[in-house]
């Protein structure tokens, strides 16, 4: 007998001729087009861009089904009387106008949230400052050379709110989400990991407390049979333990837990009752760094219950580099050039200048995401040979790399450039071989790029150009 999810199809009934908002034409919410259209519900679309910077596909849907909208950055004054609203995770349900509507009795919700609560399946949901999108790719391939049938959605993947219909119990849902996207969800995975928590997005959270509050949604709502798995070195996240409702499952670097997964001396171990058993030894990935072994540690303690250790193992010494993610892009006359545009925040850079021995060309900065840049300081005088700046936090960078060089009594070759494309002309004449050159700019990609991706996608094609140049 078919699978019928009864929450799915009471959703369809319920929001047949509704009055629908959609708040920013994005990609989780571009899909909510077509199915709002066969369910006859009455869509107003909201986005502050103007009409030239909205995607066209998005903007023919909207009037090929006649839909109502409303653009540009006061477009929310014109929020009134909506039944449901799905906001994008990137507009915070704290915005005044959505308050006043929720006050009103609209359900504010988002793309995310309506699947998490009418998912029929078990649910593992990922999130932290930094490491969860390789952690989450790691957890779906174990789960996949496991033989369970998944969806990979949230921030990467594809918006599965309109792949309900596809569900069934047996199975499974990895999801990573963002503090944009735990905000104000009142639902929480079976299996819920943080990877770590550090000040992130505080030039969009009120403040440092309610990014780390969005952060603790992913498992506020667990019941008992719940399961959580925490960052023993975070100090935020290691304190959750005593918020939980269900199991803690601990992995750590630094600490010998009694139980859990630990990363010792470049080796992953699983903990049971003091005794450490060998799992896998940093020779067995691909996977560059410290902290990608900490990512192999972390998806093997939430895959543990699901899927044999052999499997795991076997999943992991095939898994590749997540794209943007300490990339490696080509060598060039024995220089390696390296991709690590997803790194938007200090510690992310930092794991990426610990993932290499070699000397280092920085290419760093973009936007301001009002961070502290300090803990930069120290790792790139003692690492780097030649740091290449360029963005809005180049001089940001520059101040604190400057004051630790003049502590330090020590030297080193700083430009200030104005495009991504002087900065690999640069970084090509100033490399020798077996030098690294890595672009991990330690800040957001606005300023300049579309996103994250479009950033790294230009630095590879910058550096493809030099190598057919030379050819």
């Amino acid at each position: 007998m078919k699978f019928q999810n009864k929450k799915w199809e009471e959703f369809n009934e319920y929001i047949k001729f509704r009055k629908v908002a959609i708040i920013g034409l994005g990609v989780s919410n571009l899909p909510l087009l077509d199915y709002l259209y066969e369910k006859k519900a009455k869509v107003t679309v909201f986005d502050e861009r103007n009409i030239e910077q909205i995607p066209k596909h998005g903007m023919d849907k909207i009037e090929s089904y006649h839909f109502g909208f409303y653009l540009g950055k006061n477009c929310l004054e014109n929020l009134n009387g909506f039944d449901i609203i799905f906001r994008s995770p990137s507009c915070l349900p704290t915005r005044e106008e959505l308050q006043k509507e929720e006050e009103r009795g609209a359900i504010l919700t988002t793309e995310i949230e309506m699947l998490m609560k009418m998912c029929p399946c078990k649910m593992i949901g990922v999130t932290g400052s930094d490491g969860k999108t390789t952690t989450t790719s790691l957890i779906h391939s174990i789960l996949q050379k496991a033989g369970y049938r998944t969806f990979l959605g949230g921030n990467i993947g594809t918006p599965l709110f309109t792949k309900l219909s596809e569900m069934t119990p047996e199975d499974i849902v990895v999801l990573e989400l963002s503090s944009f996207q735990l905000m104000g969800m009142e639902v929480s995975p079976d299996i819920a990991v943080i990877t770590n928590i550090t000040p992130n997005h505080l030039n969009i959270h009120k403040d440092y407390e309610e990014y780390i509050e969005a952060k603790k949604n992913i498992f506020r709502y667990q019941n008992e049979k719940g399961i959580l798995v925490l960052n023993y070195d975070n100090e935020i996240t290691k304190k959750c333990e005593k918020e939980a409702k269900g199991k803690v499952v601990f992995f750590s670097h630094k600490e010998k837990l009694e139980n859990g997964f630990i990363v010792d001396d470049k080796v992953i171990k699983e903990c049971e009752d003091r005794i450490r058993k060998h799992i896998m030894s940093c020779e067995d990935t691909v996977l560059r760094g410290e902290h990608n072994l900490e990512n192999i540690a972390t998806a093997m303690a939430t895959t543990k219950t699901l899927v044999p250790i052999e499997k795991a193992i076997e999943a992991i010494k095939q898994f590749k580099p997540v794209e943007h993610r300490i990339e490696f892009v080509d060598e060039i006359d024995q220089v390696k050039w390296y991709n690590d545009s997803s790194s938007s925040s200090p510690t992310r850079t930092l794991s990426g200048l610990n993932a290499f021995d070699e000397e280092i060309v920085l290419i760093a900065g973009g936007y301001d995401k009002n961070l502290d840049y300090q803990p930069l300081a120290k790792p790139i005088a003692s690492k780097v040979k030649t740091l290449l700046l360029i963005g809005q936090t180049s001089g940001k960078i520059f101040d604190v790399v400057k004051e630790e060089l003049e502590n330090q009594k020590k030297n080193l070759d700083i430009y200030m450039c104005e495009s991504l494309e002087q900065t690999v002309t640069l970084a090509r004449k100033v490399a020798k071989p077996g030098n690294v050159v890595l672009f991990s700019p330690a800040s957001a990609s606005f300023d300049m790029f579309k996103d994250f991706a479009d950033r790294g996608n230009q630095f590879k094609d910058l550096v493809h150009k030099i190598k057919l140049r030379k050819d």
